[in-house]
């Protein structure tokens, strides 16, 4: 979702024709982004339905964490992109 926002934003310049609600948008398909891997890091890190050795200790667990981590980094990108559109509305 995240990768078809971004392209669109390349491809187009302006989704739809208003900078504030291309800023809006990116900033909420962030947060929707960020949502779920920060639910996962929450309940590894409070909750312990999961422990870290437990995680680390095979493939299938590295490549989990890797992966939320990945989300989670686009979903910020996309918060980025979004509050850069808002300030350049301003400038």
């Amino acid at each position: 979702m995240a990768m078809a926002y971004g392209g669109l934003l390349l491809w187009l310049r302006t989704f739809t024709g208003s900078p504030l609600m291309d800023g809006v948008i990116g900033i909420v398909l962030g947060l929707y982004i960020c949502s779920h891997p920060a639910a996962n890091a929450v309940d590894l890190l409070f909750f312990q339905r999961y422990s870290l050795q437990q995680l680390t200790s095979g493939w299938s667990g590295l490549g989990w964490l890797a992966l939320n981590m990945l989300t989670l980094l686009m979903g910020w990108l996309m918060i980025a992109t979004g509050a850069a559109r808002l300030a350049a509305r301003t400038a």
